[in-house]
């Protein structure tokens, strides 16, 4: 019996040792497979961004001008100060005008009382024209009841008074038609005056902000058609302002009217939202992009025409898409790969096709890939299909959202 302890103790210490080097030698082969960080293939909101800087600039500006000629009798702005369309921004004063308008009125009187004068005249007319009609229709019918009673001569003599009296019948309407017309036009011109009298009153066209104050009072302003003319004031309307992209030629087909748009304003270190309004349709031959047009609402002038503003144009967006970082893609060969660590801890070079590539990520379109497989990241010249690794799972920085 004691023989038979001592060979199990031999047998059992022999069987202990050679587990331990079998472990060992695991180990040691675990240990000698290249290591390899990897990354885990994940779902996306990816999207490609176009950012270019322009110079905020009013919605519109212009320089108010006067549309007639005078001296400003009053203002009621200055610089800074914010208008309403419609509002008064200065009067003028204008005598000579004042004197027309005068005029026009008594040649309209005049008018009226040359009326007056041939409606009488008219009216004496016709009852001479009625009395000569009535003699010679008398003498007419004697003259055919009883030939030779009458004489001619005088049957001709009051026929021609007849026609005479109708001829100043037609005179007088005449002169009550010439009348009419010249106190129509009396009235035209009147009209005429009262319209351009009211220009005397300088308005705003549209609601803004003055920035720039050129009259005083006792200033003379010439009429806007004169080459000489100087404005009263310069208008802008800042309450909606526009930036004027450049877009480059490879983005102009991904650029749509109506298309929401952050504006981030450095100088106020904020975001504003904005929207494609315009764009010219058409390339600048000299530098080969678009101008197009973004409107920004600046309901509280927190904006100002001047500053500088970066827009972030998205030319694409994918949702809930199979993505990898841009470092795990090998694009040295004729089409893209992926080295894929299966869970068998071997490498399996797999290609796919690409979709939408942000500044850290891009989406895979194609491939056998699925969401949690372990792609390599980082140098992959010693792997090949087959080969075993020991995978480490890191994490890199990017712009990927995941689907929450």
């Amino acid at each position: 019996m004691r023989y038979v302890s001592v060979a199990a103790m031999v047998f059992a210490m022999a069987t202990m040792s050679s587990c331990a080097r079998t472990h060992a030698d695991a180990t040691q082969a675990v240990a000698e497979l290249p290591t390899v960080a990897v990354v885990r293939a994940a779902r996306a909101n990816l999207s490609n961004d176009l950012v270019l800087t322009a110079e905020f600039e009013p919605f519109q500006e212009i320089d108010v001008m006067a549309k007639v000629s005078g001296y400003v009798r009053q203002i009621n702005v200055d610089i800074g100060d914010r208008v309403r369309e419609g509002q008064a921004i200065a009067t003028l004063e204008i005598p000579e005008m004042q004197d027309e308008l005068a005029r026009a009125a008594a040649a309209i009187e005049e008018a009226i009382a040359d009326l007056a004068t041939a409606r009488d005249d008219l009216d004496r007319a016709q009852s001479a024209h009625d009395a000569a009609h009535l003699s010679y229709a008398r003498i007419l019918k004697v003259s055919s009841s009883e030939p030779g009673l009458v004489p001619q001569q005088q049957v001709d003599e009051i026929h021609s008074r007849d026609l005479v009296a109708e001829a100043q019948v037609s005179a007088a309407k005449s002169h009550i038609s010439s009348c009419q017309q010249r106190i129509r036009v009396a009235q035209a011109e009147q009209a005429r005056l009262k319209t351009m009298y009211q220009y005397a009153a300088i308005t705003a066209p549209f609601t803004g902000v003055v920035t720039k104050r050129y009259a005083n009072l006792g200033s003379l302003i010439q009429a806007g058609t004169s080459s000489q003319a100087m404005p009263v004031v310069r208008l802008s309307q800042n309450g909606l302002l526009r930036l004027a992209l450049p877009v480059p030629e490879s983005a102009v087909p991904l650029i749509h009217l109506g298309e929401p748009v952050d504006v981030k304003v450095s100088a106020l270190n904020r975001t504003f939202p904005g929207r494609v309004a315009r764009f010219a349709d058409q390339l600048d031959p000299s530098t080969r992009t678009m101008k197009t047009e973004v409107d920004v609402p600046n309901p509280t002038l927190a904006l100002v025409p001047g500053m500088y503003a970066e827009v972030d144009l998205i030319t694409a967006q994918r949702d809930n898409v199979l993505s990898v970082p841009v470092e795990a893609v090998d694009g040295s060969g004729d089409t893209a790969r992926v080295f894929v660590v299966r869970p068998s801890g071997t490498i399996e070079i797999v290609a796919v096709r690409l979709g939408v590539e942000t500044a850290h990520s891009v989406e895979i379109r194609s491939g056998d890939l699925r969401e949690g497989d372990e792609i390599v990241v980082g140098s992959r010249a010693a792997l090949k299909n087959g080969v075993k690794v020991q995978p480490k799972t890191i994490t890199l920085a990017g712009d990927t959202l995941p689907k929450s």
